[in-house]
């Protein structure tokens, strides 16, 4: 072998500002294709997850109502009587939910009861989307159960 192959063998131990820059540009290529990709995933997964604590508190309720030897909820119904006990003046089951938490949906906003509903008979459990506003579209859209 060479005297000067082994030298340049030996004398290379790192990478090549040039190598550097190629692969940070690559990872950043990528980055900029999947990033929106993996965005839009996340506002489906909250409202999925709205969707599934709505149908959640709807059926709360219903026990709650009929618990309580109701037909209906009454036009004040506030949420947070799901999370009492009995002692504290809950429905004689309760609390029929866990934590504050669950009244809430995934953008941290509560979750409104209205009764009676304008798609259900009795009442609807409405989400207001990522917005909170009335109407919109994609992840700012109404969900209702």
């Amino acid at each position: 072998m060479s005297q000067y192959n082994k030298l340049s063998r030996n004398s290379r131990h790192g990478f090549t500002l040039i190598e550097i820059i190629v692969v940070v540009m690559i990872i950043a290529v990528l980055a900029t294709l999947i990033a929106p990709r993996l965005m839009s995933r996340v506002g489906t997964a909250k409202q999925t997850a709205a969707k599934a604590k709505a149908a959640t508190i709807a059926k709360t309720i219903n026990l709650y109502v009929l618990d309580m030897g109701l037909s209906n909820p009454s036009d004040d119904f506030d949420l947070e009587i799901l999370l009492l006990s009995p002692e504290d003046g809950g429905g004689p089951q309760g609390p029929y939910l866990e934590r504050a938490d669950d009244i809430v949906d995934p953008w941290g906003n509560p979750f409104e009861l209205l009764v009676p509903g304008e798609v259900n008979a009795s009442f609807d459990v409405i989400c207001y989307g990522e917005d909170g506003e009335v109407g919109g579209e994609d992840v700012n859209a109404d969900i209702t159960q």
